[in-house]
């Protein structure tokens, strides 16, 4: 069974994304992404399955994932079951990792440890122990001291001693053959053009799909309708210009993103935030001025 494409957001004046998901959730399939990813299990156990390897997972489970490599995280939990948090994921790009090193080349002592990646690479106890506390704090963390936390973080990595590779020496991932399957490519279409106008049948003729096999195979994929899935990445799209641009206005932000509509706009972002885009501004800037306080 061929992965499905998982788009990473990395907001704008950030070099990495930071957060955590409960059980289910939307990301828990077989997937991949061009960005690396260091996956940290909060609690459940279960199988997980990485390229060509199938292993056992508890709390505490550690795995840094390379570019477009297959990976997957399935909890042994009774049906209807939800857990409020199960993991806390740090992503970053090839891009963003070798503008640090070229500005900071004392992380070329990395390139070790990003190699080893492309394979998956499995932390021992000792280390997912020194490095909870760390992605605990970077998961809240703002400016500099999301940095700070992301080379301790990572200079921890590449110290550990018994890390375990994952998937086989000869496993391949193969980027090219993965954006072959239909979804993947209107996802790839998405991604490219999120600010643009499009629609369910442009889509589906770039899947190669009929309208209604399209909306069948894209609500299976995403877990929500193609008009629910676009809203929330440009609402969430939204908010990273909100956070990074004091001064943009609240009109200039709703077209940018993608809306039409300046009331539609405020609604849509009522309806997944749960405030209006300015409280939202104001609050997150709240926030940020207490912890440089701090």
């Amino acid at each position: 069974m061929e992965p499905d494409l998982e788009l990473v957001q990395i907001r704008p004046g950030e070099s990495f994304a930071a957060w955590s998901h409960g059980y289910p959730f939307r990301t828990v399939r077989w997937h991949f992404h061009p960005e690396y990813e260091l996956h940290m299990v909060v609690s459940t156990t279960g199988r997980y399955f990485v390229g060509d390897f199938i292993g056992e997972f508890e709390p505490g489970n550690l795995v840094l994932t390379g570019p477009n490599l297959p990976h997957n995280w399935v909890s042994d939990i009774a049906a209807g079951t939800t857990v409020p948090v199960r993991c806390r994921i740090v992503q970053f790009s090839e891009e963003a990792i070798r503008g640090m090193q070229s500005a900071l080349p004392e992380l070329a002592g990395l390139q070790p440890l990003l190699e080893s990646a492309r394979r998956g690479v499995l932390f021992p106890t000792a280390t997912s122990q020194a490095v909870a506390p760390l992605m605990l704090e970077l998961m809240e963390a703002q400016g500099i001291r999301r940095i700070e936390l992301f080379l301790q973080i990572f200079g921890c990595l590449s110290r550990s001693a018994g890390a375990q590779a994952l998937a086989s020496a000869g496993y391949l991932p193969d980027p090219s053959g993965y954006m072959s399957a239909g979804t993947n490519k209107a996802l790839e279409y998405i991604r490219q053009n999120l600010t643009k106008p499009f629609g369910e049948s442009d889509l589906a003729a770039i899947a190669g799909q009929s309208t209604s096999t399209f909306s069948r195979a894209f609500r299976k994929h995403t877990g929500m309708s193609l008009v629910q899935y676009v809203r929330r990445l440009r609402i969430n799209l939204a908010c990273q210009i909100l956070m990074s641009d004091e001064d943009a206005p609240i009109t200039e932000i709703c077209f940018e993103v993608g809306f039409n509509n300046l009331s539609n706009f405020n609604r849509q972002f009522l309806a997944e935030k749960g405030m209006p885009p300015t409280k939202f501004r104001r609050l997150m800037s709240e926030n940020i001025d207490l912890a440089e306080a701090a």
